[in-house]
């Protein structure tokens, strides 16, 4: 038997529906909250989904941005690098117009045009007379010896070598002379000793004739 609610009257079913439809309100209520708190839930574990994906999205962007700056860089030098190349051989009658003093007027105004265009573009001019020989650098094409140095040197400059930055376009033809075999380079108290002893030696010999 069902109990009427207190302060009911007999025969008054009101006050039990009215009981009924507030507890199945609360029901819904309470459901509602742990709905709305699962969806809560998704809802953040999807934002930070889409936030890792677009942080690798701009990463890859910025990647790619680099690699084709990198490329764009890298075909330009190849670009100016086979310009300047092709360039050479007309530096190189240049030069031995200069050195035949043929290099006068117009002509003279033209070829300082070109060399400070190139310059500019990064193609420089290397091998002097004297600098040390060094094989990465220079190509000897004549070698001899002489006492007057103590390494081997380029003495002559057959035609000047070119390079953009640290890359060798063309080495320098040189001729190359290295120290004399037997030729006294040392230098300092050892040298002073063998001088001394030479002096020795000298002065015994003179004594015994």
């Amino acid at each position: 038997m069902t109990e009427k609610p207190q302060g009911a009257e007999p025969g008054d079913d009101s006050a039990a529906e009215e009981a009924v439809i507030k507890a199945a309100e609360e029901a819904a209520a309470a459901g509602a909250e742990g709905s709305g708190a699962d969806e809560v839930a998704a809802a953040k574990r999807e934002v930070a989904e889409r936030t890792a994906d677009l942080q690798r999205l701009q990463a890859e962007y910025q990647n790619y941005r680099k690699r084709v700056e990198r490329d764009r860089l890298t075909v330009r030098e190849i670009a100016v690098s086979n310009i300047l190349e092709s360039l050479i051989p007309v530096l190189d009658d240049i030069g031995r117009a200069r050195d035949h003093g043929e290099v006068t007027g117009g002509f003279k105004s033209v070829a300082e045009s070109l060399e400070t265009v190139v310059a500019k573009l990064g193609l420089q001019q290397f091998g002097k007379e004297g600098e040390p020989f060094d094989p990465t650098m220079h190509e000897a094409l004549m070698h001899s010896y002489s006492s007057d140095v103590t390494e081997d040197t380029c003495v002559q400059i057959l035609q000047p070598g070119y390079r953009i930055g640290e890359r060798i376009i063309r080495p320098a033809m040189v001729a190359v002379a290295e120290p004399q075999p037997g030729t006294q380079t040392t230098s300092g108290p050892d040298a002073d000793t063998a001088k001394g002893g030479e002096k020795k030696d000298q002065a015994d010999g003179g004594s015994d004739s």
